[in-house]
């Protein structure tokens, strides 16, 4: 025999037991996020990326010693436990620059009043 399989004994890593964690929470929303991009129109050529939101980096130098348990030195990323995942489109984005009126265009209902408190 080439091990010793006592039940105390860890088998497998974190990483593999994350990683079938994960897979497992894919099983259950693969099928609802495909009918979503369906539902949207979605094309396979379009650039979509996968990002997290809901978290939090630390801003603050807190220097050498620190309390741990209420610090965190500077550009530590912590995950909130309400983190969520965002899939963007990119392809699909509606952003684009505002563009300046043309002339005469402009006419606001309230017209700038320009008071002087010199009396």
């Amino acid at each position: 025999m080439n091990g010793n399989l006592e039940p105390e004994e860890s088998v497998m890593s974190d990483n593999v037991i994350a990683s079938r964690k994960a897979a497992s929470v894919m099983k259950t929303v693969s099928g609802k996020l495909s009918d979503v991009i369906a539902t949207l129109k979605w094309d396979c050529y379009d650039d979509v990326v996968v990002e997290i939101a809901g978290t939090s980096v630390s801003g603050i130098d807190v220097g050498e010693e620190y309390n741990k348990k209420w610090q965190s030195p500077i550009g530590t990323r912590k995950y909130n436990k309400d983190a969520f995942i965002v899939i963007k489109n990119l392809s699909r984005s509606p952003f684009t620059q505002s563009q300046p009126f043309a002339e005469g265009e402009f006419k606001p209902r309230h017209t700038l009043e320009i008071k002087n408190d010199e009396t």
